[in-house]
């Protein structure tokens, strides 16, 4: 097989094939920089590349119907119906261009502005850096009538491109298992994590449809677990699903497709009775959670068509104080997404929007879009206008609150909470800083802790549920106030009055430790909730974590372990044998200092997991669920997810 290969090469054999081969070996040797990480979210990464050239081809109007399968051994397999990847000879390269396509980094149509207007992806390395870091990657097209394959060992083809039959379909199949000595953490795909990113797609593409089948699983009826995802409405249905647990203001989506300034813009938007503001921003399908342009481009368009109109109202004449841009997105969900041809990428992550141009396309459609919408209903506007003066009005009462708060927190040591039992490492890199529930968990805590870099803040009972609670209520929580002061943690600046100041972070690492039980998870909930409410950027930057205290205690004579889970708990007492105690922990408090370290806040041996946003959509719908008033969908979550038994809704 090499031998034919070397034949089939020897004439192209140049400093271009052996630059290309540096770049596939680059991808192996550095993967984090391709796909991110080399953990969960890169192995997930390798599908949505794959996936993102079918989304290309139905973008250009040559698909219509793409499908993802998770193999029994995890491998998987995505197909679609487009015009499949061309196979006759590559002038340049000399080898078929399903070749090029496969094994040269940055080769590809969507580098062609003749192929494709605009393309997903967000690195422009597509397949063949899924191919550079798969043990094994085939791909089959089905073009012009006949069947073409190759396949392909560690980024390396194993034999000339080949045909091998003839057909009447055509598209592209792809089938990739990745390597496990570059994916070490784990090879194993979550379900609910591709069928999250493929309900999105389906939702910025509308009219695609998207199939997922997981063969790992049967349903009782003896087919294979799986999901068909379609939208017609697009951007609209987006906005339902996603605002499916709020009440909501208007009769109707808010929505606008067009393109404005040779731009392809969609939006939607809806107001709710809810106190949060959740804006999504996609371009080219990509998220960019860190905003840009386009979002700019969404609230300037937003506010000067609300002013205006709340003005000609003659509504504000009795308010005595201005109205801000964040009074006019409060209980505001929306979706933006834009097509761009060229797109700049800016910000930590790469996902901040930097083209110009698309700032003003997307002011312009949104203000046609209110100013239309407005106009024709009224009952509609006047109640908006009316929830932008309440939020105008928390809003005051809210910044007499954080001022209270700022006071508090940029006082010397006596102005941190009292129960706060800090750390005397001044480094905030090297402090960690332990959120436990109860005074009683919070003395074992203090006792069992390292002085030097841990502290310690109990926190009296349940947290206010932010979910439900008006932004002035939350500043005035006694026990919210204290994790902000204790943290060192400022909110608002003249320019915007819930950007969070970091700069004075007292510790790295937010440890949140609670019981393990219904309740302990309970509180765990509402202080993320918080968290990913008041304090996003904690989450985003790494600094929040959850402790897992163990469940059991196993002893016999002088042997003792711990257990996290039930299955632990048996292994241990299969190999203990007979007469071993078990002691089930209900709370922390049951622990004594020394077993409270050894298990939970040793660094040497403790379990910490890191909360991490890998969707943002899917964590906003997820805590307007659980947090917010409906009760049926928080069941069918719970009833689906839980890990008590005999949960009441």
């Amino acid at each position: 097989m090499s031998e034919k290969r070397e034949e089939f090469n020897k004439d192209n054999y140049s400093a271009d094939s052996i630059q290309a081969l540096e770049g596939m070996e680059h991808v192996r040797m550095r993967p984090s920089m391709y796909i991110g990480d080399v953990g969960v979210r890169g192995l997930h990464h390798l599908v949505y590349e794959v996936v993102d050239n079918s989304i290309d081809e139905a973008l250009a109007g040559h698909c219509d119907n793409i499908s993802v399968t998770i193999n029994e051994d995890n491998s998987i397999t995505t197909e679609d119906d487009g015009r499949g990847i061309p196979v006759d000879l590559h002038k340049k390269e000399g080898v078929s261009a399903l070749e090029v396509v496969m094994t040269k980094i940055g080769a590809g149509g969507k580098f062609d502005k003749d192929s494709y207007k605009v393309s997903g992806g967000l690195h422009g390395v597509g397949v063949s850096c899924v191919n550079a870091l798969s043990d094994h990657l085939k791909a089959t097209v089905y073009r012009k009538g006949e069947i073409w394959e190759q396949e392909y060992e560690r980024g390396k083809a194993m034999y000339p491109v080949k045909k091998v039959g003839d057909t009447d379909k055509r598209g592209t199949i792809v089938t990739f298992k990745p390597d496990p000595t570059i994916f070490t953490q784990t090879l194993e795909y979550s379900y609910d994590t591709l069928a999250s990113r493929l309900r999105e797609l389906a939702y910025l593409n509308k009219g695609i449809t998207i199939h997922l089948i997981d063969k790992r699983h049967k349903k009782e009826d003896g087919e294979f677990e799986g999901e068909t995802f379609h939208s017609e409405e697009g951007l609209k249905e987006f906005i339902k699903f996603l605002d499916g647990n709020r009440e909501p203001l208007m009769k109707d989506v808010i929505a606008f497709e067009g393109e404005k300034n040779g731009v392809p813009v969609e939006v939607a938007m809806v107001y709710n009775t809810s106190y949060a503001e959740n804006l999504h921003s996609y371009v080219n399908n990509i998220n960019t959670h860190e905003g840009g342009t386009h979002l700019s481009g969404f609230r300037r368009g937003l506010t000067h068509t609300l002013k205006k109109y709340a003005d000609e109202s003659g509504m504000l004449d009795k308010l005595k104080f201005d109205i801000a841009g964040d009074d006019f997105r409060e209980g505001l969900t929306a979706i933006v997404s834009v097509k761009v041809q060229e797109p700049q990428f800016e910000g930590q992550t790469k996902t901040k929007l930097g083209n110009r141009e698309v700032s003003a396309a997307v002011s312009q459609s949104v203000s046609e879009m209110l100013t239309d919408y407005l106009e024709e209903n009224p009952e509609d506007a006047k109640t908006i206008v009316q929830k932008v003066i309440l939020a105008a009005q928390a809003r005051h009462a809210a910044q007499k609150a954080r001022e209270m708060v700022q006071r508090k927190t940029v006082m010397s040591i006596g102005g941190l909470p009292g129960k706060l039992s800090d750390c005397s490492e001044q480094d905030p890199a090297k402090s960690e800083v332990f959120l436990v529930e109860g005074d009683s968990a919070g003395g074992t805590a203090k006792q069992g802790r390292d002085r030097k870099f841990q502290a310690i803040l109990p926190l009296r009972g349940k947290i206010l549920n932010v979910e439900k609670a008006m932004t002035h209520k939350v500043f005035e929580n006694e026990e919210i106030k204290n994790i902000f002061t204790a943290l060192g943690v400022t909110i608002g600046t003249e320019e915007d009055s819930k950007a969070l100041n970091l700069s004075k972070l007292r510790y790295h690492k937010v440890v949140i430790m609670c019981d393990a039980d219904i309740d302990g998870s309970h509180i765990a909930t509402l202080i993320l909730t918080f968290f990913f409410r008041y304090m996003k950027e904690l989450v985003e930057n790494g600094h929040i974590f959850i402790a897992t205290p163990p469940l059991y205690l196993i002893k016999k004579g002088a042997k003792k372990r711990y257990a996290w889970s039930d299955k632990e708990r048996d292994d241990i007492m299969k190999e203990f044998g007979e007469n071993s105690k078990i002691q089930r922990y209900k709370g922390l408090g049951e622990m004594n200092a020394e077993q409270l370290w050894d298990t939970t806040m040793n660094p040497e041996f403790r379990t910490m997991r890191l909360v991490q946003i890998e969707n943002g959509i899917e964590a906003d719908r997820v805590f307007s669920m659980l947090m917010g008033d409906e009760v049926p969908p928080r069941r069918e979550f719970i009833e689906k997810n839980a890990v008590y038994a005999n949960i009441d809704a």
